[in-house]
C-alpha cells in the first residue's frame, strides 16, 4: 500500500472524490503543512495554525498507480488559484502535495508537468515534505456520506462528482 497526503479546497471534497476511486482503500480528512502540533478545524479555519485542510490517501498502486492519483487531484480542484477554492477563501484551502519520499516527490513534479498545459493561468499547487498530519475530527471524516442534504454538499460537493463522473452511490 502506499499514501500521500494532498490539498486542494475543503477535505469534504477531496474526500468525496477519492472515496469513488477503485484502488483507493481509505481516505482520512485532515490538516497538514502548518506550524502548530494538534490543531483544531476552528484553528486551522481561522488561519491561525498555518495548516492546509487535506485528505491522506491509501492506495493499492497495483490497481491505481499515483501518476493516476495525482491526474485525478488536478481534475478535482483548481490548482491555480491561490488559497482559494470556488467561495472557500485562506490558506488553509491552499493547493498543496505533502510527499512522504524522493519518488513522491518526482512523481508530483511530473504530474504538474503533465497538467500545465490545461490550465491558462499559472499553477500555484504547494509541493512540501510531510512533517505530520494530524486527522480531523470525527465529525468531518465521510461528511459527504453522511450529509448529502446538506447544502454544501448539494452545492459544491455532488457537481464535482457530476464533473468527474463518479457516482453519488
Amino acid at each position: 500500500m502506499e499514501q500521500i497526503t494532498l490539498g486542494g479546497g475543503c477535505f469534504w471534497c477531496l474526500e468525496a472524490v477519492f472515496q469513488r476511486i477503485q484502488g483507493v482503500l481509505e481516505v482520512i480528512s485532515g490538516y497538514a503543512g502548518g506550524q502548530v502540533p494538534d490543531p483544531t478545524y476552528s484553528a486551522v479555519c481561522r488561519g491561525d495554525s498555518g495548516h492546509a485542510e487535506v485528505v491522506d490517501i491509501r492506495f493499492d498502486p497495483a490497481v491505481i498507480s499515483l501518476d493516476r492519483v495525482l491526474d485525478l487531484f488536478f481534475q478535482a480542484h483548481d490548482p491555480t488559484t491561490l488559497n482559494r477554492q470556488g467561495n472557500d477563501v485562506g490558506p488553509q484551502y491552499r493547493s498543496i502535495i505533502l510527499y512522504r519520499d524522493d519518488n513522491q516527490l518526482a512523481a508530483a513534479k511530473a504530474a504538474l508537468a503533465r497538467v500545465r498545459s490545461r490550465f491558462s493561468m499559472p499553477l500555484v499547487t504547494e509541493l512540501a515534505p510531510l512533517d505530520t498530519f494530524y486527522p480531523a475530527e470525527l465529525e468531518h471524516q465521510d461528511y459527504y456520506n453522511r450529509h448529502r442534504s446538506q447544502p454544501y454538499c448539494q452545492w459544491v460537493i455532488q457537481p464535482k462528482l457530476g464533473k468527474l463522473q463518479l457516482k453519488a452511490i
